[in-house]
């Protein structure tokens, strides 16, 4: 029996990136469908946020998500641009989004067609994995081309549909509240949430508890 799970996953969250390909790699090994949630960040949707944490946070996250990239065997690097416009001086998010509200709603898109885990680990390489520029050119559709997707059809309906498409981000968002976490990378399961990159493999061991078998 196929099982089902579903990831909230955040384009802008380098946690999100770091656990998404061992997610796609799960699915492919297992007899199990995993769909894609994306939310929008918490810098769009708490925009103080990071002015309210601690000094030490940005330093220890940045060194721990370094290590994690290369303990796990993942090319990993700032994203160039960030995929929140936000000025450096003051941290003040700018009220205009063009680069995660575009890659959010493709997600969004290809979830639509159950290509959305693909997509995002695809995309994610681009963001994260240091490619310059990723937001222009044919990147993003070299990625949805790459995840199994048409990338006219589907930047087409990011360009006709990104009310809609929006609304069911914000649908996400509920219904990862409503499973019991907040952030992401969340993976659910049966109702019960698994948040964390570092929970991939006890969401792998309550799904053999549940007959997970590998394909």
């Amino acid at each position: 029996m196929t099982l089902t799970a579903d990831l909230y996953f955040s384009f802008r969250s380098p946690y999100s990136f770091l656990a998404v390909g061992r997610y796609r790699a799960m699915a492919k090994e297992y007899d199990l469908e995993i769909a894609l949630r994306p939310v929008y960040p918490l810098a769009i949707r708490q925009p103080d946020f990071f002015e309210r944490n601690h000094p030490n946070w940005m330093a220890y996250t940045v060194r721990d998500m370094m290590r994690l990239a290369q303990f796990h065997g993942i090319e990993f690097g700032p994203p160039r641009p960030d995929p929140i416009v936000q000025n450096p001086a003051t941290r003040e998010i700018a009220a205009e989004q063009p680069y995660i509200r575009r890659v959010t709603r493709m997600g969004q898109a290809a979830a639509r067609q159950g290509k959305g885990i693909a997509f995002a680990h695809e995309a994610g390489q681009l963001i994260w994995g240091g490619q310059e520029g990723w937001h222009e050119g044919n990147h993003l559709a070299g990625a949805l081309n790459r995840a199994g997707l048409d990338a006219t059809e589907i930047e087409a309906v990011v360009e006709a549909d990104g009310e809609q498409l929006d609304a069911e981000i914000a649908a996400n968002q509920k219904a990862l509240e409503a499973a019991g976490h907040w952030g992401v990378p969340t993976l659910v399961f049966e109702n019960e949430p698994f948040f964390g990159q570092d929970r991939i493999e006890m969401a792998r061991w309550r799904m053999e508890q549940q007959g997970l078998s590998k394909r």
